[in-house]
């Protein structure tokens, strides 16, 4: 495929970001560089990949205020905010560059007269990242700086919204001094990424994306016997249980919710509130919502910028549209929003109330400054309707009783279960999702197993 990119801003609707698409040509050489690298690379030892990727991140830190803008730029969320993301990749990068040399370590069966038996951690070979572009390097991080750190060589295709995410990894290993073709970007279009997983010499997908997504990488990865990982989002929920401290998760699961203006896979959708508090948690979160600040996310004093793009907004009101004729009740008057127009990417954030979990703003993943609440009687009415869903990312509960979290939690089908707050990933805990959710694991030490084989050594010293 030729051709070129345009990323348009959501900001005023402009051009921020024009650039070609790969050639034919370009994604072999690419492949063949990394391919070439990689055979060098895994023989190279775990301290100095360590010293080379500590040497990275402290370049791309360097950069903070430039890269928080580019962000702010190609994605609209307010700059403000921006920051947080440096900050998070940072802390997942030096994580697991900090955890690499006993997460690969060999593996001590144990003694056994007259043999020596370990378990080797061995790299897969070219790891192929397609990461997203609501958290441009959060999500990418995930993948890029373990999967290194493992011995990997890894070719990262970015988000046509933000390809200078990509562009900003490979500033930052070449100022490390990264060899040569050991991590590499390459802009493509959809079709040219199918071929890609579908061609030999790629070991391993890293993808985030949508479901539908999910299964083209499937497809196109269908004969190959490669591993793959798939992060495909969410319908988070919450339950307030009956003795939660009330003004603490209102503020909390408002935050989770319209954060990013709600463009998060493990955003909060749905809330459960226990009927004893749930007229004032819903009074709560209608009154705080009330108070954002819509506007143009590079202005101060904003804190709720628009989604990615105009279609995008078009989207999210057809949702919220399809809620209400389900008999979803919207309790935030979006007039009051002067900068959400229609034929724009600015969304006026809503709360609906609803009594039916069939509703669709319950069941379909929305990815908009939206969320949704409903009464329950108790813990087993708020666990069956937390599990009356096709995704499976995370979940919270609000409660001072760290036993019944505990003990909901064992019964809730989710990847990471919190108590007491929402939307994080700490990196020494797996990030997975079951269900729609998709499979695979990334972060923690965990994450290392999937970016790696093991190798058996069964050595008889004596005969």
């Amino acid at each position: 495929m030729s051709g070129t990119i345009k990323t348009v801003t959501p900001i005023d609707g402009s051009v921020y970001v024009e650039r070609k698409l790969a050639s034919p040509a370009e994604i072999d050489a690419a492949l063949a560089a990394a391919r070439k690298a990689q055979a060098a690379w895994k023989r190279v030892g775990v301290a100095e990949r360590q010293k080379l990727l500590t040497k990275a991140v402290d370049a791309f830190v360097a950069r903070k205020e430039a890269i928080a803008e580019e962000i702010t730029r190609q994605i609209g969320r307010p700059l403000s905010q921006s920051p947080g993301e440096v900050r998070g990749f940072e802390e997942r990068a030096r994580y697991m560059i900090d955890i690499a040399p006993s997460a690969i370590a060999d593996i001590d069966v144990g003694a056994k007269e007259g043999f020596t038996r370990f378990i080797r951690r061995e790299p897969l070979g070219v790891v192929f990242v397609v990461a997203p572009w609501n958290f441009p390097f959060l999500t990418a991080v995930n993948a890029v700086v373990p999967a290194l750190m493992a011995g990997n060589a890894v070719i990262l295709k970015h988000s046509a919204q933000t390809p200078l995410a990509a562009e900003r990894f490979a500033e930052a290993f070449r100022k490390a001094g990264l060899p040569k073709g050991l991590f590499q970007f390459l802009h493509l279009g959809h079709d040219d990424v199918a071929k890609l997983i579908g061609t030999e010499g790629i070991d391993y997908v890293a993808f985030t994306g949508s479901v539908e997504g999910g299964r083209m990488v499937q497809q196109a990865a269908a004969g190959r016997f490669i591993g793959l990982g798939l992060e495909l989002g969410g319908c988070d929920p919450a339950y307030v249980r009956h003795d939660a401290d009330l003004d603490h998760a209102i503020e909390n699961l408002v935050d989770g919710a319209m954060f990013n203006s709600g463009q998060s896979c493990c955003g909060i959708q749905r809330i459960y509130v226990h009927r004893d508090l749930y007229k004032p948690f819903l009074e709560g979160a209608v009154e705080l919502t009330r108070r954002y600040n819509l506007g143009n996310p590079l202005e101060s004093g904003v804190n709720l910028g628009p989604v990615v793009r105009a279609s995008a907004a078009s989207e999210i009101r057809k949702q919220m549209a399809k809620a209400t004729r389900g008999g979803a009740k919207p309790l935030v008057d979006a007039k009051a929003f002067k900068a959400a127009k229609a034929g724009t990417a600015y969304v006026a954030p809503q709360v609906f109330s609803v009594a039916d979990n069939a509703n669709p703003i319950m069941q379909e993943e929305c990815f908009g400054p939206v969320v949704a609440v409903m009464r329950v009687k108790g813990d087993d009415e708020a666990v069956k309707l937390m599990n009356d869903s096709s995704f499976g990312l995370t979940a919270a509960i609000w409660t001072k009783d760290e036993e019944a979290a505990r003990a909901l939690g064992e019964r809730v089908e989710t990847g990471t279960w919190f108590m007491n707050r929402c939307d994080y990933l700490d990196p020494a805990l797996a990030w997975v999702g079951v269900k729609n959710s998709g499979h695979g694991c990334t972060l923690s030490r965990v994450g290392y197993e999937y970016l790696t084989r093991p190798k058996s050594f069964h050595l008889r010293t004596r005969t």
